[in-house]
């Protein structure tokens, strides 16, 4: 378990979990338990050379369970190229729905099948499956009497032509399964936020090359509010504080910006850190509102920079003052949850510095 003393910093390592290419964490609780998942991208090959676009991707997602203040390995998912899983309730049924980006070892196959399960007997049993093509996130929101599920997904690489469908788009909850209820414009997508506020309901959509927008219910469908248009879309966030509205997006290739909603649009005021940012995490903690920065990598896939660490902010007087960094990893996500009155944070990491999928992520106390 590591040092569990106190030592004045917000993060202590509780906890060194062996993944491989690890692409999210996702931790919810259910009648059974506190659960972490953790979609895996690909394994190493003996004697290939570092690259963080091959390996074996045909691998599982880990489940762990938490036991005695630790995760304890619980079961796993098969999930080539794993890239995302998204538990949620509807009602008192329990669902998980899995991403991948691909199948293969080398050629690998990017036209894949995505499953939505359902926890049916203590067991993940598939409900509905999706051809998909490199997906990467589901995201699911509800609003009123309506359930939604998003797909992010995409890429576009000189000639590689997709058989399933390649845009991203939004499933709904017919009271059976998710059907189709609009497609977006997304070409290589990575990610969703949603917020409900003031009488709106706000969708964020993170795009690596079709522009970020920011779609708005217009009591039938999501229609454009905004866009950011520049390549690198990674991710977004939601807040509200003093009334206000506000919003975070993180931008691979650039830095992390933070909006306002001012009238109708939302306007910028901050930016954060640098290149390199690809997830967010807020926290709601028992001194104020943090944001946890995970970084990735800087430079092109084919020649990356692996980002060594990742940021902690504190809310203060409306903009974010960087007060800790944490040694991580081409850090990909970062969940945090509650036992017991204490908080946790659990942080993915993807890559070694030698660009080798094999590398713990970590589970830290968070005493913030």
């Amino acid at each position: 378990m590591g040092n569990t003393e106190r030592n004045g910093r917000l993060l202590t390592a509780l906890q060194h979990l062996p993944t491989s290419g690890a692409r999210a964490v996702e931790v919810f609780t259910n009648d059974e338990g506190t659960f972490l998942g953790v979609p895996q991208l690909a394994r190493d090959v003996a004697g290939d050379a570092p690259y963080m676009n091959g390996g074996d991707s045909d691998i599982e997602a880990l489940i762990y369970r938490w036991q005695d203040d630790r995760f304890v390995e619980h079961e796993a998912l098969s999930l080539p190229g794993g890239e995302d899983l998204e538990y949620f309730e509807i009602g008192t049924r329990q669902f998980l729905a899995a991403a991948g980006i691909r199948t293969g070892k080398g050629p690998y196959e990017l036209d894949c099948e995505s499953i939505v399960y359902e926890r049916i007997d203590r067991k993940w049993t598939p409900l509905q499956r999706f051809a998909t093509f490199a997906a990467k996130q589901w995201f699911a929101f509800s609003f009123g009497t309506r359930h939604f599920l998003a797909l992010a997904q995409g890429v576009t690489i000189e000639g590689v032509e997709p058989k399933n469908p390649c845009t991203s788009r939004i499933f709904e909850w017919d009271g059976e399964r998710f059907v189709a209820f609009q497609m977006l414009n997304g070409q290589w997508g990575y990610n969703f936020a949603f917020v409900s506020f003031s009488g709106g309901h706000y969708l964020a959509y993170a795009d690596h090359v079709s522009g970020s927008p920011i779609y708005r219910w217009n009591g039938e469908r999501f229609e454009t509010l905004q866009t950011f248009a520049e390549n690198g879309g990674r991710a977004f966030s939601f807040f509200e504080a003093n009334g206000t509205l506000w919003m975070l997006h993180a931008n691979l290739l650039q830095h992390t910006t933070l909006y306002r909603l001012d009238g109708q649009q939302f306007a910028a005021v901050q930016v954060l850190g640098e290149a390199g940012g690809r997830e967010l995490c807020l926290i709601d903690g028992e001194n104020g509102l943090y944001l946890v920065r995970v970084c990735f990598i800087t430079g092109t896939p084919k020649a990356p920079v692996v980002v060594p660490q990742s940021q902690i902010f504190k809310w203060r007087d409306e903009c974010f003052e960087l007060i800790e960094t944490f040694a991580t990893s081409a850090a990909t996500d970062a969940s945090s949850f509650v036992v017991d009155g204490q908080r946790y944070l659990a942080v993915s990491n993807s890559l070694s510095e030698g660009i080798r999928f094999r590398i713990d992520s970590t589970l830290y106390r968070f005493d913030g």
